[in-house]
């Protein structure tokens, strides 16, 4: 065992290794269906780090590494997020201004709690860092002390509950999410119009939000079955076909009319459909509208699954590589179709090199501006520049000829190993000073304001979110991750929901906010 440890300590690499490998393993195991999954490697980190410093040896990830992890998975996550996270923003606003609430009052417990332990402002404020797991809050707050042993201390203690209590929080929001709070599956259904005044498909589409879509008609049981043109004049004895969740579908079926016990879907002679992969770089970006696909082919777009969730392809539905879109048409001419969509996995595995490093390059860059504020100013960090950029690019798709996105299967396995990489580098450094901290005389009393701060923050989240924000459980969870500034707990809601975007989206809306809130906090507490 030590001679495996002595050339782990020389061999950075092999480390690197070791702890992904170890942490994905005991992330596997189940029990009860509960199963940590990526967030093991932090944790099998700190205790092979632990070990290694029991027996003198410094079993380090370079900080290189780190970063390098880190900034691959808040990028993958921004890229992701970006289509949802924009479209969110304006009814967002409140999930932001709360969670600065939030930390707003966790920081005034933090000083009112140090001070009656007896603990210096320095110290309170690597608590609070640590407490909330931000680095570069402790950064902030070492260099406003002009001393890095107080917040050190303060960090490495609260860090490891701060981690744990809230992927405890995380599991206790989705086990306790209720089935009205989950996505409803999308459907198709048949009605039959019952209507003395005819109505336009488009208005009925407009009045529903853009929740559901019209793909095929058929006026009178004698006539052939057409593709539904957007502005299609819908009367008595129509009979039509609407897409779209199974609740929105039950509300256009009792304004037209009633559900039929024909299925036009069924009628494959003279109009067919099936899933089309959209692998044409020169579509990434596009809209559905934007497509022409009526006035090319006489189709319609009526789903567009992304990863492992099927959504409606309203007219308005961005496109990005990868996606499957489902066209009905003629069909004679689904082939046509698909020659023009692309349909070909090949390729779609790439990482589009040239745009992801562009992206990577001004997201680092943006984290590096130096932004004035009381106490000297901060900077975002490459973390939260390549998220914000990230978070741009994924709603850009493309800048002039150059896609800057990427396919959602591949930003997902780079997102993953990027997260993995940044947990075995944490682990790895606070697994060095986890047991000198905690034979210190200060530990208790930094332990328990620690554990005060998180439980006061996962609390505050957790009632705001579901009382305030009516936020459904999958977003919350990540809200709650995004507010701790935590891939850990991010790693741990995706795992568990299936990548669901909700749980990125609700990362992306509050990531950046809480980032500088706690920055500037711990500024402010250190100074004291």
């Amino acid at each position: 065992m030590l001679d495996l440890l002595r050339l782990m300590s020389q061999q950075p690499i092999l480390l690197l290794a070791v702890l992904l490998g170890l942490g994905s393993l005991l992330g596997s195991f189940r029990y009860k269906g509960v199963h940590l999954g990526p967030a093991a490697v932090l944790f099998g980190a700190i205790a092979i780090s632990s070990l290694g410093t029991a027996y003198g040896l410094k079993l380090e990830i370079p900080e290189v590494v780190g970063t390098l992890g880190l900034v691959l998975f808040t990028y993958t996550v921004g890229l992701t997020s970006g289509p949802n996270f924009f479209a969110s923003l304006r009814r967002g606003w409140m999930a932001m201004v709360a969670v600065v609430g939030v930390f707003v009052v966790v920081g005034i417990v933090g000083v009112l709690g140090g001070r009656l332990l007896g603990l210096t402002s320095p110290v309170i404020a690597g608590t609070f860092a640590g407490a909330l797991t931000n680095t570069p809050a402790l950064a902030a707050a070492s260099e406003r002390a002009g001393d890095t042993s107080g917040p050190t201390i303060g960090y490495s203690l609260a860090y490891l509950y701060g981690v744990v209590a809230m992927l405890v929080t995380a599991m206790f929001v989705l086990r306790r999410g209720n089935d009205e709070q989950a996505r409803e599956p999308l459907t198709n259904l048949t009605v039959r119009v019952d209507l003395d005044d005819p109505i336009c498909a488009h208005e009925i589409v407009q009045d529903s939000g853009g929740s559901v879509v019209f793909s095929r008609i058929q006026h009178g049981e004698e006539n052939p079955i057409e593709v539904i043109d957007e502005h299609e004049i819908l009367q008595r004895d129509d009979l039509v076909t609407v897409v779209g969740p199974a609740g929105a579908v039950s509300k256009v079926a009792e304004r037209l009319g009633h559900r039929s016990s024909h299925a036009l879907q069924a009628h494959r002679q003279d109009l067919d459909f099936r899933r089309i992969t959209v692998s044409e770089p020169a579509l990434a970006g596009r809209s559905i509208a934007e497509l022409g696909l009526d006035s090319r082919f006489g189709a319609v777009a009526t789903r567009v699954r992304r990863g492992d969730l099927d959504l409606v392809a309203h007219e308005d539905f961005v496109l990005q590589m990868g996606d499957r879109v489902r066209v009905t048409a003629p069909t004679s001419r689904l082939k046509e179709v698909s020659a023009f969509l692309g349909d070909s996995e090949r390729g779609l595995s790439d990482i589009n090199p040239i745009g992801f490093a562009f992206g990577l390059a001004i997201g680092v860059g943006v984290g590096l501006i130096h932004i004035p504020a009381p106490g000297g100013g901060f900077t975002l960090g490459a973390a939260a520049g390549t998220l914000l950029v990230g978070l741009v690019f994924g709603r850009l798709v493309r800048v002039g000829p150059l896609v800057v996105s990427m396919s959602t299967s591949s930003a997902t396995s780079l997102s993953t190993f990027g997260m993995i990489t940044f947990l075995a580098y944490a682990g790895s450094r606070a697994g060095e000073r986890f047991v000198g901290s905690v034979t210190s005389d200060l530990g208790w009393k930094v332990l328990v304001l620690g554990a005060l701060l998180t439980t006061a923050a996962a609390v505050a989240i957790t009632v705001v979110g579901r009382t305030v924000l009516k936020t459904n459980a999958r977003q919350l969870a990540g809200v709650i991750a995004g507010a701790q500034t935590q891939p850990a707990v991010l790693a741990f809601a995706n795992d568990r929901t299936g990548f669901d975007p909700r749980v990125g989206l609700g990362y992306a809306l509050v990531y950046p906010a809480a980032m500088i809130a706690k920055i500037l906090l711990a500024q402010v507490i250190a100074g004291l």
